[in-house]
């Protein structure tokens, strides 16, 4: 979404999601929190990209090689996706889900996404 910047009740949930991510010691909270975070910020080109960074740091930290793989290609096509409009609505944008999988939203995310 090129020149439309995300809504402030949209920034506040990604932002929440983000700082969980960092704040938890549990690796598969961690993960939970990114995904969540990911399908929140797809619409936009930056908040998209820069959770894709963060999936790919945790990967690395993982030593999970595919995962850290999958998010490198992953950061070179969010931007352009997300600006294009061209990204799979409720994908959690890990490795395991395909690139162009559309996934169920969860309720609360397809709400707040809802009011963009």
């Amino acid at each position: 979404m090129i020149g439309r910047p995300m809504p402030a009740r949209v920034r506040a949930a990604y932002r929440a999601e983000m700082n969980a991510a960092r704040a938890t010691g549990d690796a598969a909270a961690r993960w939970r929190h990114l995904e969540r975070a990911h399908i929140i910020s797809q619409p936009w080109p930056w908040p998209h990209t820069r959770n894709h960074l963060a999936m790919f740091v945790l990967a690395v930290a993982q030593r999970d090689r595919r995962e850290a793989f999958g998010q490198v290609v992953r950061i070179i096509v969010a931007a352009p996706g997300s600006a294009l409009g061209r990204y799979p609505e409720g994908n959690t944008g890990r490795a395991r889900a395909g690139l162009t999988q559309p996934m169920p939203l969860p309720a609360d995310l397809a709400e707040l996404l809802a009011s963009r």
